[in-house]
């Protein structure tokens, strides 16, 4: 571990900074399905130098299907336009989710492959564990605050070169209403610290969540 350490303090490391907002609406059907459809933006501010850079757009579509009472699985298809082309990526996942006194805790495991037109294909593995914490009570309600945490291993394979990403999340968020919740917060991802100089990437990330369902 110390030698990992020395490696990446050695390491010519680079910090990007920007902005990812998303707009996330939410609708539940019947037998327990439900489905996520996010628009998600990604631009730059400063990488190596302060300077405005559009990065990319991703467009996503998630289902999934309650099959027990904390476990969902799902799937799903995401478009991302980046640089005047777009990549393809499906999608699946099953989660696991329990609630404690005064928080809530869920895990995530996640494959997705994304194909391009002028790259190779690129599968991934990832893991998340996230927790949700209502800053005002045991409970979260309409017009309270809440703390949302996330930790995310992304393994990632594309060729013969692998790669990790590393993420961490905080976001505050609050529920304006019965169908609407705002998060704010920081989303640091770090990636290219095993074969390469370590890449810092420092997010503000907004969210906005819209359910056509009251809560």
């Amino acid at each position: 571990m110390l030698s990992a350490m020395s490696v990446y303090c050695n390491a010519q490391s680079s910090f990007q900074y920007g902005i990812i907002p998303s707009i996330n609406i939410i609708k539940k059907f019947p037998k327990n399905w439900s489905a996520n459809f996010k628009a998600e933006s990604r631009q730059s501010i400063y990488n190596q130098k302060l300077k405005y850079d559009y990065l990319l757009t991703d467009f996503s579509l998630v289902v999934t299907k309650r099959i027990a009472a904390n476990t969902t699985v799902g799937g799903g298809y995401l478009l991302r336009a980046e640089d005047g082309e777009f990549e393809n990526r499906t999608i699946q996942q099953i989660s696991f989710s329990k609630k404690y006194s005064g928080f809530r805790m869920a895990h995530r495991v996640m494959t997705d492959q994304t194909f391009a037109k002028n790259s190779k294909p690129e599968l991934r593995l990832r893991y998340r564990i996230s927790s949700e914490i209502p800053l005002e009570g045991q409970s979260l309600d309409v017009k309270e605050f809440y703390l949302k945490i996330n930790n995310e291993y992304l393994n990632s394979w594309q060729g013969d070169e692998y790669d990790l990403e590393i993420r961490g999340v905080a976001l505050l968020g609050y529920s304006v209403s019965t169908v609407n919740d705002l998060e704010i917060g920081v989303d640091y991802r770090l990636d290219s610290f095993i074969d390469g100089d370590p890449r810092n990437r420092i997010w503000l990330s907004i969210n906005f969540f819209h359910s056509l369902e009251s809560k």
